[in-house]
Formats: C-alpha cells, sequence, structure tokens
C-alpha cells in the first residue's frame, strides 16, 4: 500500500493497533482541515444515542448525531452536500462542504429541503497541532487514504465503514476485519 500524506479531504483510518481509545478505536475521519498550524477532522462512524431535536429543540425533526472527536464536545458541528442551499460553508474537497448558517440550516431541516443523505451532524471535532499527526503517522496510528467516496461519504453506514476499509486494504488487514472489537472477547 503506498502511504499518502494526509490532505484536506483525505480519510484517517484507524490502525487495528489502537485498541482501548475510545475516541479513535475502528475509527474513520474524514479530514476537514490540514496545514501547517495543525488538523481538524470529525469521525463518520460513530453515531451517539440521540438525536439532533433532543438538543436542538427549534429543530423538529429527527437526525442522527455522531461523535466528531474528543476536543469540543459541547459544540455542534456539520457536514454536507449543499452549499447551494447554505450560505457561509467551507469546501473541504470532493463536494463536500463544513457548516454554514445555522438559521437558514433550521428552516430547510425543518421543512424537509435537506434530507438524511445531504448532511452528518457531529458534538465535537478531532483536532491535532502541528506536527501532532505527523508524529501519529510515524507511529501507525492511522493509515492515510484519498476519499474515494466523495460527497457520497456522508451517506457511508456507520456500522460497517472500519470494517469495509479494511477488507478494501486486505493483506493482514483482512483478519482485523472480522476480529471483535474488544480482542478479550476473542
Amino acid at each position: 500500500m503506498i502511504a499518502l500524506k494526509p490532505q484536506k479531504g483525505h480519510l484517517l483510518i484507524a490502525e487495528p493497533s489502537i485498541i482501548g481509545d475510545v475516541s479513535f478505536n475502528r475509527s474513520v475521519v474524514l479530514l476537514a482541515a490540514h496545514n501547517d498550524e495543525g488538523s481538524i477532522g470529525f469521525i463518520l462512524n460513530k453515531p451517539l444515542s440521540f438525536r439532533l431535536h433532543e438538543l436542538v429543540p427549534e429543530i423538529t425533526r429527527s437526525f442522527k448525531i455522531y461523535n466528531g472527536g474528543p476536543v469540543e464536545q459541547d459544540n455542534l458541528y456539520f457536514i454536507h452536500r449543499v452549499p447551494q442551499l447554505i450560505s457561509n460553508s467551507i469546501e473541504i474537497s470532493n463536494g463536500i462542504y463544513w457548516g454554514g448558517d445555522f438559521d437558514v440550516l433550521t428552516v430547510l431541516l425543518n421543512d424537509g429541503t435537506i434530507k438524511n443523505s445531504d448532511i452528518k451532524f457531529f458534538l465535537g471535532y478531532s483536532g491535532w497541532d502541528t506536527l501532532q499527526l505527523d508524529k501519529e503517522l510515524q507511529s501507525n496510528s492511522w493509515i492515510v487514504s484519498e476519499n474515494t467516496y466523495k460527497s457520497k461519504v456522508i451517506r457511508k453506514a456507520a456500522s460497517s465503514f472500519w470494517k469495509e476499509k479494511m477488507v478494501e486494504f486486505g493483506g493482514d488487514y483482512l483478519l482485523w476485519s472480522n476480529a471483535p472489537e474488544n480482542p478479550n472477547l476473542n
């Protein structure tokens, strides 16, 4: 497998060796920003047990919320595929956008204009200081992967995403794709 350098829009796939890390064990992270100052990403495959309308009473429809990472878990973030509807969005890459006007978003969610397949919500984010991610990559904590799903990554099934990536990588990773999350249960 060719080692890629991380870039905005790439995926970080947790190595199977990250065991016991509550936030990152079996995580798939979308890098929303990566530059000389550090990196920001959102964990795509860790759904939480509550819904958006439970946190934001103005929103009447039900949307899943994901654990975006261990930083600022009291803040709500979102990525989406509809920048033409949500002003002030920032393009990540491949038709995926981050944030935007929340008042406009609330109206669009409530009237059904924006569907679950268009948007993903997160509490918190994953963040790395300037050289922190580089050190984690050198210690083989992550595999950098291109986002071949483009904007459809928003719709990926959380429960099988990490396992799918292990199968895609093949070789020794195939063994991990069927291993229990907690190796003590093996």
